[in-house]
């Protein structure tokens, strides 16, 4: 008599048999599927950093607080708003926020006070001025040379001379050819 484990064992596939199937139940999602899936994904919103300790009671400022801290860059992270940043002083700052809030300071009174305390370099979106000239137009330079480079690469490709034709092989050549795969041949067989 068997083992029931083994009779079990037997009929559990193997992990071949499972990647198939996976690879099957891909394919059978249609289009519209696999599209509503891709946008169920991108509106989960993000986890914010922000904790519950650190939310304030009325709901009006703290939306006001959570609009603030998405203006602000973390100084740690340096790419994260302090609202997505879990770091030490992106929740300072983020408790520096309310207490300007619950201070009676407006929006742009918290942001002007935060950047006379940490710089310019705070703002997640600087102003526009002199010294940040440059980094307001690099996307459009950028664009602009791109452009210029496609162009100036039809023109080019448009002036180009045409290419050489190849030559047909000569009879020698041909016979040459025609030995070497006869012996490619007997050789695999």
């Amino acid at each position: 008599m068997r083992h029931p484990l083994a009779t079990l064992r037997a009929l559990r596939p193997g992990p071949g048999a499972r990647r198939h199937a996976w690879a099957a139940a891909c394919r059978s999602l249609g289009a519209a599927a696999r599209i509503s899936l891709l946008l169920i994904v991108l509106a989960v919103p993000r986890a914010a950093a922000v904790e519950p300790d650190e939310m304030l009671a009325d709901p009006a400022l703290e939306a006001r607080a959570r609009l603030i801290s998405q203006e602000l860059r973390c100084l740690v992270c340096q790419n994260q708003s302090i609202d997505d940043s879990n770091a030490a002083l992106a929740r300072d700052l983020r408790l520096l926020v309310r207490e300007r809030l619950r201070a009676g300071d407006s929006n742009e009174a918290v942001l002007a006070f935060v950047e006379a305390r940490y710089g310019e370099f705070v703002l997640l979106r600087p102003k526009l001025n002199a010294h940040t000239l440059l980094l307001w137009l690099a996307p459009l330079l950028l664009l602009a040379a791109t452009a210029a480079g496609v162009i100036r690469r039809t023109r080019a490709a448009g002036n180009a001379p045409a290419k050489a034709t190849v030559q047909p092989l000569s009879p020698a050549e041909q016979q040459r050819l025609a030995e070497l795969l006869k012996r490619e041949r007997d050789a695999a067989n």
